[in-house]
């Protein structure tokens, strides 16, 4: 069954890891698994200090590059397919790298992961604005 805005927006908003695609000006698609908090029709993500190849991120670049985005949240059950949903959230990203507009990204953030109140996260934050939800659940 599909589900309704609502419903996409609470099941997301539970989840507790989702994947993030992005696609520069080339078109090519990248996609990334990723921490985020999310209030409304915004999700917030922040750059953390768990070790990456380069602080230069393909996400950052690509939504300087093209802000369209998808999130994807999914439940899967090997025994029980009754239990499998999963929801996308479309909309338009930007980068905040300025300490003001960082703020509230990361107190939702901290508040949300217990390893966010040991350290909290410093790099660049990720804002996306959501336009479209959908959603499917069996049940």
């Amino acid at each position: 069954m599909n589900l309704n805005e609502r419903e996409a927006r609470d099941r997301l908003a539970r989840a507790r890891i989702a994947r993030l695609a992005t696609s520069g000006a080339d078109g090519r698609p990248h996609i990334v698994p990723f921490t985020f908090a999310a209030v409304d029709d915004r999700i917030l993500h922040a750059v953390d200090h768990k070790p990456k190849r380069t602080t230069d991120l393909r996400r950052l670049r690509n939504i300087r590059e093209n802000p369209s985005v998808s999130v994807l949240v999914d439940h899967y059950d090997d025994l029980d397919w009754e239990l499998l949903w999963w929801v996308r959230a479309d909309g338009d990203a930007r980068v905040i790298e300025d300490e003001a507009g960082r703020a509230e990204p990361v107190r939702l953030l901290r508040e949300k992961y217990s390893q966010y109140r040991e350290r909290a996260p410093e790099g660049p934050v990720i804002e996306i604005r959501v336009t479209r939800w959908t959603g499917w659940a069996y049940r």
